[in-house]
């Protein structure tokens, strides 16, 4: 046998604002004071929205749920650069970049709850529901990117997946696909450290997820994923190359997993409290208020004035998700065929008998 030689691509990690909320570089012409204020807007109602979900939960009136903490940087930044006639193909935890593309947050509750009818999405109708299966929304992904290329649509995916996700089959056979294909499809990897209880370390040795893409022909990019402007510019340039042709990208985001798995999780078991200690210091919602400050366009009240605001929609969203009276249990039945096959007909009638007596909503 021959010499082997492993060769690792020069990816450097794009950033514009430090920890501190600090300039590193000079904020590109894409990202204006408006957009960082939207985008603050919008990390902070995730945020509030994760704390009172997960409340939900602890008391019996939710579902497992998948909480976005610390993460918000990541599904903000880039659905906040996709179009409207684009499509999202989401995972679990990615509410952020939904509610930005214009999920409501009781839909949100809904689905959390247990509730299909949560992805009957009232807005954005064509973006894809949550894929809790790992990494099968990625040849979802592709698919319609496909579909819209054939069809010479000008519209583009943008999925996500975590880093855990990235190491599963299906997650290079469809990016195998896109690449020959050439399908103007984004993938975004949301790299928070964590495959629910497997660190990165122990995922892959390659030394970033990023050049997964090299192999197959796909441009890898990584990304300060604490860094929403960055997030946002990064996500941007690739969705406008995968509109003019140029074919996929690969762009890795690094952050960090602040809460636990989802409620069913206690990360307290497997990691070190002081390295999450060390990661509060870099969260996404901190540092671009110390950005935003600095340059005198937020203050002391307009923080409490957005709290206030993002507290009280919340409150009527779970008002509204709590009113909502619960689907028949004949849905579990009316959806899956076409015409109810003879042998479903008894199960119908048994689930008939056990479900619980109209009247109440959810929780």
């Amino acid at each position: 046998m021959g010499i082997h030689t492993s060769v690792e691509p020069d990816i450097a990690t794009i950033r514009f604002l430090t920890p501190e909320g600090v300039l590193c570089r000079p904020m590109p012409p894409s990202v204006s004071d408006e957009l960082l204020l939207s985008l603050y807007r919008s990390m902070t109602r995730t945020r509030t929205f994760d704390g009172k979900a997960i409340a939900l939960q602890r008391t019996g009136q939710l579902g497992t749920f998948a909480s976005a903490l610390g993460q918000e940087a990541v599904g903000v930044g880039a659905a906040a650069a996709m179009a409207a006639r684009d499509v999202l193909a989401p995972s679990y935890r990615d509410h952020g970049a939904q509610f930005v593309r214009g999920m409501s947050m009781a839909e949100c509750l809904l689905y959390w709850g247990g509730d299909e009818r949560g992805s009957d999405f009232a807005h954005s109708r064509l973006d894809f529901p949550n894929c809790v299966p790992v990494a099968t929304q990625i040849a979802h992904a592709v698919g319609a990117a496909y579909a819209f290329k054939l069809r010479r649509e000008d519209r583009v995916v943008v999925t996500f997946i975590g880093d855990g996700g990235t190491a599963n089959g299906g997650f290079y056979e469809a990016l195998n696909m896109a690449g020959v294909w050439k399908t103007p499809v984004v993938f975004v990897i949301n790299n928070n450290g964590w495959a629910i209880s497997t660190p990165r370390a122990l995922e892959c040795a390659a030394t970033t997820l990023a050049q997964k893409g090299v192999a197959v022909g796909v441009e890898g990019l990584q990304v300060d994923g604490n860094d929403v402007a960055a997030v946002y510019d990064t996500v941007r340039q690739a969705v406008d190359k995968a509109r003019g042709g140029q074919g996929p990208t690969v762009i890795e985001a690094l952050t960090y997993r602040l809460g636990d798995h989802t409620t069913a999780d206690d990360a307290t078991r497997y990691r070190d409290p002081d390295q999450v200690r060390r990661e509060w210091s870099r969260e996404p919602i901190a540092r671009l208020r110390a950005y935003l400050i600095g340059k005198g366009v937020w203050s002391a009240d307009s923080e409490a004035a957005l709290q206030q605001q993002c507290l009280e929609e919340v409150n009527q969203a779970v008002s509204a998700y709590q009113a909502t009276q619960p689907a028949s249990s004949d849905a579990m039945f009316d959806y899956l065929y076409a015409t109810l096959p003879p042998a479903y007909v008894p199960q119908r009638e048994i689930a008939r008998r056990f479900a619980p007596s109209a009247g109440g909503g959810h929780g």
